[in-house]
């Protein structure tokens, strides 16, 4: 036996005993080839970052809107002796070539165009887009104002919310990662609403996020002279993500679920803070909720609740792929109010779509988070 076949059989005996075995590495191919097309967005460099951190994953191929190419390392860098690429605008073909897997970090209907094609090359797609969250494509329509125009793959598409689609992911081909806001939204009231949906009579959602949110683009409203010391609401209970909300919170508790929903922008780089009111048709006891909601995320490494009658703050998450909730139940009022947090480039976004690539592949869930 050589030593490179014996050093293969070791890999993949101590993957086994991490319960993670890697198709890349069972196949004989030593890296996982992945592609980041929107590498400059604030999503993509962030992913390309956590990539970075893997070692069973090989960056190959990289794209963006540019005016011109250029190496990663001229535009972020920090990349510099650690990442060499160009960088470029998407060219399919060399794309394809070059990866097994690629994240598309692109905006809200453009990315069903370049999903479809790779997915018909047979790679793995990972979209940070809306373009697949929606299953109904009127739905879709009404809120992003296009046709939809890959049907086909919209209903393969796995939501990509791990703590609750696990099993599917480890099978998809085509993850529609979720949006930031609604990522803490379901997460915060999945526990409540599958457990206790018939006591529910209202749920109200008043949320908070940081500029990076809106994406890396010029406009007036993220200038700094704009948002410096303000804070703003903006499209209240008409936020595009409303719809992603209520459509995975309807499935938890097996009937329609409707949603209040004002978001508001504040004068920080990263980070969300939900501030979310279920108003109950009878008394539901602290000890009851605190228990179901334990019990829920029990063995989950990214969900943190608090049950010590503390609550979380958006510097106690920033740059990492958890998501605190702490809990207060006011039983004379029938009322749960809860505080959620995430950072909305980690578990919102990048981070939360690698957690999806490591359980499509085999690796281990954290791998490159913690």
């Amino acid at each position: 036996m050589s030593g490179v076949q014996f050093a293969l059989i070791t890999y993949v005996v101590a993957s086994i005993s991490e319960h993670s075995i890697s198709y890349a590495f069972i196949e004989g191919d030593t890296m996982l080839k992945v592609g980041v097309i929107g590498a400059t967005g604030y999503t993509g460099e962030e992913i390309l970052k956590i990539l970075l951190k893997i070692p069973e994953v090989k960056i190959t191929y990289i794209a963006a809107k540019v005016d011109k190419k250029s190496n990663i390392a001229e535009i972020f860098p920090y990349f510099k002796g650690i990442l060499n690429l160009e960088c470029d605008n998407l060219d399919v073909k060399k794309a394809v070539d070059l990866c097994d897997l690629f994240f598309l970090a692109l905006p809200h209907t453009v990315s069903m165009e370049v999903a479809a094609t790779f997915l018909q090359a047979g790679k793995k797609v990972i979209d940070l887009s809306a373009d697949y969250r929606l299953e109904d494509i009127q739905v879709y329509k009404k809120w992003y104002k296009t046709e939809h125009k890959d049907s086909k793959n919209l209903k393969a598409a796995v939501y990509g919310l791990p703590e609750l689609y696990r099993q599917d992911i480890q099978k998809a081909k085509l993850v529609a990662n979720p949006g930031c806001y609604p990522t803490a939204a379901i997460l915060s009231l999945a526990p409540a609403v599958a457990t206790l949906s018939k006591e529910i009579e209202s749920i109200i959602i008043d949320a908070k996020s940081g500029v990076t949110g809106a994406g890396r683009k010029a406009s007036l409203d993220f200038f700094f002279s704009e948002i410096n010391e303000n804070l703003k609401a903006y499209k209240v209970n008409v936020h595009q993500h409303m719809p992603e909300i209520e459509q995975q919170l309807s499935k938890l508790a097996a009937k329609k679920v409707s949603i209040t929903f004002v978001p508001h922008l504040i004068p920080i780089n990263r980070g969300i803070l939900e501030t979310t009111y279920v108003q109950f048709n009878k008394e539901v006891g602290a000890a009851k909720i605190t228990d179901i909601y334990k019990k829920f995320y029990q063995k989950e490494k990214f969900v943190r609740v608090r049950t010590d009658g503390t609550f979380p703050q958006i510097k106690d998450v920033v740059a990492t792929n958890f998501c605190d909730i702490g809990l207060k139940v006011e039983e004379n009022h029938k009322l749960l109010i809860m505080v959620v947090c995430i950072d909305n480039l980690m578990k919102g976004a990048a981070g939360q779509a690698v957690q999806n690539m490591n359980i499509m592949c085999g690796f281990k869930e954290t791998a490159g988070l913690l």
